[in-house]
């Protein structure tokens, strides 16, 4: 998705139509960058329609919102129950838009300290778009009661992954100084070390997520956040502290209906370290109190079909210009009848991968050997 023309500002209203095939029936929000729409196709299917508002910003910033804008259209065709689904994406008089799956039940945030909703259910839907995502080499980084949608079907699903980053990015951008530019993600739902700005070249992990995840289910569970509440400065001071500190409100949490259940969850998603939080989906998932419910068992179903689907070793590209390609290992070593491949840039590798912006693979990267298949040697 690329922008060679100056942005025209954009306005629409309730019966106008976009790029010729969908007439707008509402505007569902607007946020710092984006409107989004629900809209009609001419065969009357519903979508959800977002727009980069790209002339409201400076335009040194322009390309990154776009590239962002290219990711979220990407992460949106992984193929999962869980996520909400890309359907097209394109330019309207120099501003880039996606059509998205609508999503007809709202988001997660209307449910807050309810006692209206399943809660296992919600974890379960959440946890299995995060694993969708975690292995898919994503991670969200924005999770937030607001950036879960449901479904006609009441499924829970993962939206918005606008800042969603590859698990080899940097936690934070920098300028040109080394400084952090600029911190994603909403304060209350940041673990310690998306915040610190000292950290500026840290990893973003799935525990990224996981924390994340663990300060919204405590927020819907007990009706309030997990290190105390967030409307001003001083309290945004105090909430990090008491973030990084571990120090999060288990007696709120035990005084609501088998709030008991749901503390080692919770501690574990919230361990301010993130070397000793649990460290991925399929370890979060033990420990879900399923409260006499039969929702453990599809979890453990949907984690294992995924890998029951593989033939053989697969190598999948997690960023760069060939970002979701699938080398299939196994194959290549059988049709080449040797135990080593070689990886790199440069053609005359078995597997050259193309990278035309930052060169992350070298010219002679790294060779991959195999000893299962009673290959010979060369």
């Amino acid at each position: 998705m690329s922008v060679d023309i100056v942005p025209k500002r954009l306005f629409y209203k309730e019966g106008d139509t976009i790029v010729s095939k969908y007439r707008i029936l509402k505007e569902l929000g607007d946020g710092a960058f984006g409107q989004v729409y629900k809209v009609v196709d001419r065969d009357n299917n519903l979508y959800a329609l977002k727009v980069l508002r790209l002339w409201d910003v400076q335009s040194e910033i322009r390309k990154p919102l776009v590239d962002r804008f290219e990711m979220e259209f990407q992460t949106g065709l992984i193929n999962s129950v869980y996520l909400v689904h890309s359907v097209e994406h394109g330019i309207i008089e120099g501003n880039p838009y996606i059509v998205m799956e609508y999503c007809p039940g709202g988001d997660l945030s209307q449910y807050i300290g309810k006692k209206n909703i399943d809660f296992t259910r919600v974890a379960h839907d959440v946890l299995c778009g995060l694993y969708d995502l975690h292995v898919n080499g994503k991670v969200h980084r924005d999770l937030k009661p607001e950036n879960v949608l449901f479904k006609s079907d009441n499924t829970a699903v993962l939206a918005d992954f606008g800042i969603s980053g590859d698990r080899n990015k940097r936690m934070t951008e920098c300028n040109i100084l080394g400084k952090p530019l600029q911190i994603f993600g909403t304060y209350a739902y940041m673990p310690p070390e998306q915040v610190d700005r000292t950290r500026g070249g840290a990893t973003v992990l799935p525990t990224t997520d996981i924390f994340s995840f663990g300060v919204m289910m405590y927020q819907l569970l007990v009706g309030e956040l997990p290190f105390g509440p967030l409307n001003d400065q001083n309290d945004l001071v105090r909430y990090q502290k008491r973030s990084k500190n571990g120090e999060w409100n288990r007696d709120a949490l035990l005084n609501i209906e088998n709030g008991a259940a749901w503390v080692e969850f919770i501690d574990g998603c919230l361990k301010p370290n993130y070397k000793v939080r649990l460290q991925n989906v399929k370890s979060v998932m033990k420990l879900l109190p399923t409260l006499g419910h039969p929702y453990n068992t599809p979890i453990n179903n949907h984690l294992t079909q995924k890998t029951n689907d593989a033939k053989g070793a697969l190598l999948r590209v997690m960023h760069g210009d060939e970002y979701g390609k699938i080398y299939e290992l196994t194959s290549m070593y059988i049709s080449t009848n040797r135990r080593i491949l070689t990886m790199g840039r440069a053609t005359q590798n078995d597997i050259s991968i193309r990278e035309d912006g930052v060169v992350y693979i070298s010219r002679f990267h790294c060779t991959l050997e195999t000893d299962f298949l009673g290959l010979k040697t060369n």
